[in-house]
């Protein structure tokens, strides 16, 4: 057994969504540095550039995609398949959050977007996805990410957000029974409070700075600390891992 960090990730094909976002970045970073070969895909393409040319190692790939449009994905996994060689990890962060502090300031536009990019298009992309790690037979990883708001609901707002993270946690079981007979794992990744653009957004500074006080460890996280479970449940470390929901909050939650 290889005992690195990233056993059995060197030269493996890994999709990265949301990756212009603050852990998603720290995400495709961690996967470069064991010697993968990273497809980032985000909305914004100069942050795409600047990360892929930030990235150590080389045969990586950017790509601008909405991934609400469910018709996308397979143009995707086909152009990950050509470019890197292989799929063999889906690390799917990419989300919307939309804070309403009142319930009836939600609209149904808030509903639909939140759930359509951070549980429509997690299930369509995991099948697609899984479709080519099937035809390959080498198996893989599929890494979903829900928040600490599948627990507690939401908190500052985000009820709608904390619903649809909720809907990955149990997806993720669901896809793990199906999938575990091709030996493709499925996890998810659950945050707790993590210094991110989207945590902050519309949040005030008093509310921000109280976070840590409910924090056993006494600290709001960098996006680094996640990055390093999402590649150990990647790694052959985790081959064993699946269905499983990883609480990464600083012991906000215990579960």
């Amino acid at each position: 057994m290889n005992w690195s960090l990233g056993a059995g990730l060197e030269g493996r094909g890994v999709i990265v969504t949301g990756a212009a976002g603050g852990i998603g970045r720290k995400v495709a970073e961690a996967f470069a540095a064991v010697g993968s070969r990273v497809m980032a895909i985000d909305r914004e393409q100069r942050q795409l550039d600047e990360l892929i040319a930030g990235l150590e190692g080389t045969g990586h790939v950017a790509a601008m995609a909405d991934l609400a449009d469910i018709g996308e994905h397979d143009r995707l996994i086909d152009e990950a398949r050509q470019r890197l060689g292989s799929v063999y990890v889906l690390a799917n962060l990419a989300a919307v959050l939309r804070r309403r502090p009142e319930l009836d300031m939600v609209s149904e536009s808030d509903w639909d977007v939140q759930h359509d990019v951070n549980l429509k298009a997690a299930f369509f992309l995991s099948r697609t996805a899984s479709r080519a790690m099937i035809s390959q037979g080498t198996g893989g990883r599929i890494i979903a990410f829900a928040s600490q708001g599948w627990w507690t609901g939401g908190l500052t707002g985000s009820v709608v957000y904390a619903a649809s993270k909720g809907g990955v946690v149990s997806m993720t079981r669901g896809l793990a029974r199906l999938l575990g007979p091709h030996r493709i794992t499925v996890n998810c990744v659950a945050p707790g409070f993590v210094r991110t653009s989207m945590l902050t957004a519309d949040l005030s500074r008093e509310a921000y700075d109280d976070l840590a006080t409910d924090i056993p460890l006494g600290y709001v996280a960098e996006p680094s600390a996640v990055a390093g479970v999402v590649v150990f449940l990647a790694s052959d470390h985790a081959s064993y891992i699946t269905g499983a929901t990883i609480n990464v909050s600083g012991g906000f939650l215990m579960y």
